[in-house]
């Protein structure tokens, strides 16, 4: 991965709000029982003190850094974590390279 992506990723998840909403996407991601692990957005955004526009801007943001990927379904948005990207990060945040 080069310097730049990460950067961008790094950049991404600088902000407080973003972080939390990132953290609450990969939570729910995790306790998801459904084989897709997808993340309503609607479910999350209720337990952060954030008004929608914000929410929408900071999905954006995380969606442009590759962090997530987004799908809207009727009229609600699921979100689901880029697992190959957040295992590329882990690994050279590790400094383990393939």
């Amino acid at each position: 991965m080069d310097t730049k992506k990460m950067a961008k990723i790094f950049k991404a998840l600088s902000n407080p709000n973003r972080l939390e909403l990132y953290l609450k996407i990969a939570e729910a991601h995790e306790t998801s029982f459904n084989a897709s692990r997808e993340c309503f957005i609607t479910d999350i955004a209720n337990c952060l003190n954030i008004g929608a526009p914000t929410i929408s801007h900071h999905i954006k943001e995380l969606a442009n850094a590759d962090l997530i990927t987004t799908e809207k379904q009727g009229k609600f948005l699921i979100c689901k974590i880029n697992e190959e990207l957040v295992e590329e990060v882990s690994k050279l945040l590790s400094l383990q390279r393939k």
